[in-house]
């Protein structure tokens, strides 16, 4: 099994004489919609497009919660996992028949740690990202390195935030 490790918080954009840049789209190919409503991590989220979700969502009992719904993060791990699946098999495809055959089979692991990060207050996230199935690391390293998730975490995303 090969692992990937995403140690990520928020970083100011200049670290020492370094400028870190941030990813911006080209275009867009599909943009996800959801909505939270209620009492955040004890309300309820919803996707309004293409076949819709509705999930309650409960503060895991690990953070003193009743854990008697979804959570944030468990939506994360869950769609980074199959991103990265994708991705792998999207690589996997034009690298020939055994790696096609590999990626066919793999099965992608994520878990997505919230906690405190170093000299920062609030909250992060770190992910560990598993696959089984493929033993051609180049390969896996290759999926990484397409995975829109993947591709977030390490170089960054613009995030918008505005009033409606």
């Amino acid at each position: 099994m090969f692992a990937i490790r995403c140690r990520t918080a928020a970083r100011a954009l200049r670290v020492g004489s370094q400028v870190r840049t941030v990813m911006t789209l080209k275009d867009v190919k599909y943009t996800a919609h959801a909505t939270a409503r209620g009492q955040g991590r004890n309300g309820e989220v919803k996707s309004d497009d293409d076949d819709g979700l509705t999930l309650r969502l409960a503060m895991p009992r690990s953070l003193g919660g009743k854990g008697d719904g979804q959570n944030p993060e468990q939506l994360f791990a869950m769609g980074y996992s199959a991103c990265f699946l994708s991705a792998l098999q999207l690589v996997a495809g034009r690298r020939g028949e055994e790696a096609k055959r590999q990626a066919k089979n793999a099965v992608v692991r994520a878990r997505v740690h919230m906690g405190e990060p170093q000299d920062l207050g609030g909250f992060g996230l770190a992910v560990d990202i598993e696959v089984e199935g493929v033993q051609d690391e180049e390969l896996i390293q290759a999926g990484h390195e397409a995975c829109p998730y993947s591709r977030a975490l390490k170089h960054g995303a613009v995030v918008n935030v505005s009033k409606a």
